[in-house]
């Protein structure tokens, strides 16, 4: 007879995992308090003269199946959130933690339930939805010489592709606060994010003192969908492209998600040509 898995603590009961939860949050507050990360605090509304790469994402999403309230109340959330970081400064050396600027999301503050992943499903909760400002945010870090300290990745594939395919257009997961996502300033100027909503649209940017050497570029290659036991999954593999921006020269091109994902919708929409046996 086959041993039977053991379940993780975390896995006994709801308790438990609020339990859990709660440990990891007060491990990252200590671990913070020992390292003492220099993190931006500084906030300039008037925006620095250069503009290093500015990206654009739609927060209400209407397709079959995605429950129209969690996205509008996502979108809540989102202009919660920008509101906090809009104007901030990283000045050389410094790091942007997403939580440390967002703090703890909650309703009294004004936030209300969107969508949330918990141990690989999906759910509500209050805060939900703000991966895709931490996502667009990881999309600034890449399309710049920023490093990227801290990564967790969720599901590629919540829910069906509105239009063409966007090479990278979701997968940066974040959960106060120990799941966080954070990139250090390792440049000789300062540079400056820049986050609005405007109507159903938000907007971020990265700004800077002056214009960097380099030009950046996400690219995807053999996307596809496949069936694996009972479960669907996008597959492909997502590269950065650096290059001289004087010249185009190729600098390095480099694996920044070898993309798994779990498919989270109805696979009867995913479409046909894409899905591979």
């Amino acid at each position: 007879m086959p041993e039977r898995k053991r379940k993780l603590f975390c896995e006994i009961s709801p308790a438990c995992y609020a339990i859990a939860v709660e440990k990891e949050i007060l491990l990252r507050h200590l671990r913070d308090l020992a390292a003492r990360p220099p993190f931006a605090r500084t906030v300039r509304q008037e925006p620095l003269p250069n503009l290093v790469y500015e990206h654009k994402v739609h927060m209400i999403r209407r397709a079959p199946g995605v429950n129209l309230e969690h996205q509008l109340n996502k979108a809540v959330n989102i202009r919660l959130a920008s509101a906090r970081m809009n104007g901030l400064l990283l000045r050389p050396g410094e790091v942007f933690s997403f939580w440390h600027t967002v703090g703890k999301v909650t309703r009294r503050k004004g936030y209300r339930e969107g969508r949330v992943i918990v141990r690989n499903h999906l759910t509500a909760d209050i805060g939900g939805g703000l991966c895709n400002l931490s996502h667009a945010l990881h999309v600034l870090a890449l399309h710049s010489p920023l490093t990227v300290t801290e990564f967790h990745s969720h599901s590629d594939a919540l829910a069906p592709d509105e239009g063409p395919r966007v090479p990278f257009s979701a997968g940066t997961s974040v959960c106060y606060n120990y799941v966080d996502f954070r990139f250090r300033n390792d440049t000789d100027q300062t540079v400056q994010l820049m986050a609005w909503c405007e109507e159903e649209e938000l907007y971020v940017q990265l700004r800077s003192e002056r214009p960097f050497p380099w030009a950046y570029e996400i690219v995807e290659e053999d996307h596809h969908f496949q069936k694996e036991g009972a479960d669907y999954y996008r597959v492909s593999k997502i590269y950065r492209r650096v290059t001289e921006r004087a010249t185009g020269k190729l600098v390095r091109k480099d694996l920044i998600l070898d993309n798994h994902s779990q498919v989270m919708f109805d696979p009867a929409l995913i479409p046909p040509e894409l899905l591979r046996p």
